[in-house]
């Protein structure tokens, strides 16, 4: 049975909505990612992800390929 999960991220670098929109496209091609939300103007990326498929590190990963910082915000 997948764990879906939640986590956040604090993202640098955003200039505009379309950073943002770039940001879910490549999130939401990451195997195990249910859902990926990205407000430019609070900064931050909302993922629903199963944690047996996908590793925090790999959506740090993808989003820093993009030219983005990624932080895990942690709850």
């Amino acid at each position: 049975m997948p764990k879906i999960t939640k986590k956040q991220f604090k993202i640098e670098g955003m200039h505009c909505n379309s950073c943002a929109l770039s940001i879910d496209m490549d999130v939401e091609d990451l195997e195990g990612v249910k859902t990926s939300d990205t407000s430019y103007a609070k900064q931050v990326l909302e993922v629903e992800l199963d944690e047996e498929k996908v590793k925090v590190q790999q959506i740090i990963e993808a989003i820093e390929k993009l030219g983005y910082k990624a932080l895990p915000v942690v709850n």
